[in-house]
């Protein structure tokens, strides 16, 4: 299974994007999440920018006070080639159906088409693929929108809602207010498979309720079966209860918020789990590549020291002591 995050697609434009011509004049995105990439490649490069439908009305995306208007003062009867782009490519159904609403549109303008992740080298009607990424794939970007999630397990706190406060988690009447008014977080299209929480069971009512409201569809709840918090705590039972379940389950993926209890979920499951707290896919058979990931997106999200100390705990836990060693000696390839 591959996963890519924000920071993942914004890094493989900037490392590919040498690779297209030098003299186009405007990037299109293909609706939604070609225009999260063509939005990136057209700040990277200071293109004009467009979506697909906006392009076919003659309508660009206006640029701001603050960029070099050179590049950007362009016109539809100045443009001369255009870059099509969409996220990913799988079957092409997308790129196709742009390619013929632009040839229907008749402007003359050479239009290149391209797409950040491919299945393969080369697709049909696909100029320039940036990264070959097979499937199963799973972006940031659409991670709620996608039908594996019926085949997942995922934790509530921290992925469907925001985490309680301190105040507000003291297992009594502050944390009951909590479970029937929290903030949501991300929020599926999709029917879930089974929500495995650590919430104790005497709160399913309230969560329940929660869910309902929400109008989050999925097929099971499982809760942690214990009298108190207080004794979820003595039992350090978090991670493993979670855990125990995936791994007699038939789930594919496990989505966790935490980054410690989503590798103790890997470790005891030995299955894919995804933490959404630095978008780290922990894969057994890549425990190398989860690492730089894990450093990497600490890198993005942290912004200030101390973060070598981070990084350099978080690749110790993930991959182990001997794979940092490795990863030591390789230090100098890496790009964080």
């Amino acid at each position: 299974m591959h996963y890519r995050s924000i920071y993942d697609l914004n890094a493989t434009i900037a490392r590919h994007a040498s690779r297209l011509p030098a003299d186009i004049d405007l990037v299109v995105g293909i609706p939604r999440s070609g225009l999260l990439a063509a939005n990136l490649l057209s700040l990277l490069t200071n293109l004009p920018l467009a979506d697909l439908d906006g392009y076919l009305a003659g309508r660009l995306t206006s640029s701001g006070k603050t960029k070099s208007q050179a590049k950007l003062n362009v016109t539809m009867e100045s443009i001369r080639r255009v870059l099509i782009l969409d996220d990913s490519i799988n079957v092409g159904s997308a790129m196709q159906e742009a390619r013929a609403r632009i040839a229907a549109a008749g402007f003359g303008h050479e239009c290149i088409y391209a797409a950040v992740y491919g299945q393969r080298p080369e697709h049909e009607g696909c100029d320039f693929i940036f990264e070959v990424l097979p499937q199963p794939r799973i972006f940031q970007w659409n991670l709620m929108h996608h039908n594996f999630l019926a085949r997942a397990c995922i934790d509530i706190d921290g992925v469907l809602c925001q985490d309680p406060t301190e105040a507000e988690n003291d297992d009594g009447e502050r944390y009951v207010e909590f479970l029937l008014n929290a903030a949501p977080l991300h929020r599926p299209t999709k029917p879930l498979g089974t929500l495995v929480t650590s919430r104790l069971e005497k709160y399913r009512p309230q969560t329940e309720q929660w869910l309902a409201a929400q109008g989050i569809v999925y097929d099971k709840l499982v809760m942690l079966d214990l009298p108190s918090a207080e004794e979820r705590r003595r039992q350090g039972a978090h991670g493993s209860f979670k855990a125990e379940y995936y791994r007699r389950s038939d789930a594919i993926l496990f989505l966790e918020s935490e980054l410690p209890q989503a590798r103790k979920i890997a470790q005891i499951s030995r299955k894919p789990v995804l933490c959404l707290e630095t978008h780290t896919l922990f894969d057994q058979s890549n425990a190398f590549d989860e690492g730089l990931q894990v450093a990497r997106n600490l890198q993005a999200a942290a912004y200030r020291p101390p973060l070598g100390r981070q990084v350099k705990q978080a690749l110790k836990a993930s991959i182990g002591a001997s794979q940092y060693e490795k990863l030591k000696r390789f230090r100098a390839r890496l790009q964080f």
